[in-house]
């Protein structure tokens, strides 16, 4: 009897307390670049004067300037400029986080970005070595099945891949993913931020065959 042959896909996926999270900030300067520095300078220096156990780790290396032209009924005003630094930070402790939202999210000229919450990278190389281990127990729990309806044997694995690289003409799957809950919007008088789990998702592809 011809071996029969099982391509499945195997998935696995597990929720984790955020670790860490990233907070972008500009401070902008209308018309002038001295402005936009006035404000990054004491933005820097508080994020300097925290611990290294709350903030892991912050940058200011970009600069933007733009320009706009208001509207006026009377007509076309003067072409203004703006100038934009933005800084980026890496929180682990999030009461600090809100502690630093709360001093900044109000302060005139500086914009608050979207908040990006992660586990912490050593954490999330191990979670996934688990996951994919799970994806492949998964494909094959899937692979036996289909084969014992088909009335086959024991199946052994042939192949395994990534989603989309098992064959050329399948359609590709879905990544890993990593599901970043949104920061809540500061308010006063003080700041919580409660984060969403981190979702981590894993599949595999894999190919059997039974006897």
């Amino acid at each position: 009897m011809t071996p029969l042959e099982i391509t499945v896909r195997g998935q696995a996926r597990s929720r984790y307390p955020a670790e860490r999270a990233t907070v972008s900030l500009s401070a902008d300067g209308e018309s002038v670049y001295r402005r936009a520095v006035e404000l990054q300078e004491p933005l820097a220096a508080d994020l300097t004067g925290l611990h290294p156990d709350a903030v892991s780790r912050w940058s200011s290396d970009q600069l933007r300037v733009f320009s706009y032209r208001p509207y006026s009924a009377k007509g076309n005003r003067p072409l203004m400029y703006r100038v934009a630094i933005k800084v980026e930070a890496e929180f682990t402790d999030f009461e600090q986080l809100s502690a630093f939202l709360d001093r900044w999210a109000a302060r005139d000229g500086v914009e608050v970005g979207a908040t990006a919450w992660d586990v912490g990278e050593d954490n999330r190389r191990r979670y996934e070595g688990t996951r994919r281990a799970e994806a492949v127990a998964d494909a094959t729990a899937k692979a036996q099945a289909y084969a014992t309806a088909a009335g086959r044997g024991a199946v052994t694995a042939v192949q395994l891949a990534d989603p989309g690289m098992l064959t050329d003409d399948r359609p590709a799957a879905r990544p890993m993913l990593a599901r970043m809950a949104d920061a809540p919007m500061p308010a006063p008088p003080a700041l919580e931020l409660r984060p969403d789990d981190i979702v981590l998702e894993v599949a595999v592809e894999a190919r059997f065959v039974a006897e």
